[in-house]
């Protein structure tokens, strides 16, 4: 069975290749770095993410000194076997400057493509509270409020499906997903945690 080292073809970068790594919950893209075989085995071996430093020519596990480590929980090479994907746990930022990654530049960039988006637009809502807001009416209401629109949300979805109509299900369940971010909002909970739990489950 050929192994991943053997898969890649480093003639390509003078033995390195580029390590895009993904947050393994969120899908965001945390940073770039360089791999050689030897800082990919450790990797695997050691399962925390380690480069190769192209400018201090060595090894080194992402973290090391700011204790801010990469868990590895997989490895891809793409389709012209020259570039990996990976995928991991960040434990803290993973970016120098403190940022969850090095592509927020000036402002942090939510997770989860526009579910993310979502929660940052729902966030604002229950922070700035502006008129004129179903966010804002929703929180205002409070909790009791909140749980009673997805459980009807929740049935919705349901007839929808026994329906079998495709449209409705996909009105009803968006309908739904919101009124779940606006509860977990107001929980001071993310779909993040949500997402973390399921990776559990998965797991065990």
């Amino acid at each position: 069975m050929t192994t991943l080292t053997e898969q890649i073809d480093w003639s390509k970068g003078n033995d390195l290749v580029p390590a895009i790594v993904q947050d393994a919950i969120s899908g965001r893209v945390l940073m770039l770095g360089y791999m050689n075989a030897e800082a990919l085995e450790k990797t695997q071996t050691s399962k925390w993410v380690t480069f190769f430093s192209r400018s201090r020519q060595c090894l080194w596990t992402k973290g090391e000194t700011s204790g801010n480590k990469l868990k590895l929980e997989s490895i891809e090479v793409d389709c012209d076997n020259d570039t990996l994907l990976v995928t991991a746990t960040p434990l803290g930022p993973s970016c120098h400057l403190g940022t969850v990654s090095c592509f927020d530049k000036n402002h942090e960039k939510p997770g989860f493509g526009f579910i993310g988006t979502l929660e940052s637009i729902i966030a604002d809502r229950q922070e700035s509270r502006p008129d004129g807001s179903y966010t804002t009416q929703l929180m205002n209401e409070g909790i009791q409020r909140i749980a009673q629109k997805v459980g009807e949300e929740g049935v919705e979805v349901a007839l929808a499906a026994v329906r079998e109509d495709r449209e409705e299900i996909i009105g009803e369940v968006s309908d739904l997903t919101y009124h779940v971010l606006v509860l977990l909002r107001h929980q001071g909970l993310g779909f993040s945690d949500i997402a973390q739990r399921l990776k559990e489950r998965q797991e065990q």
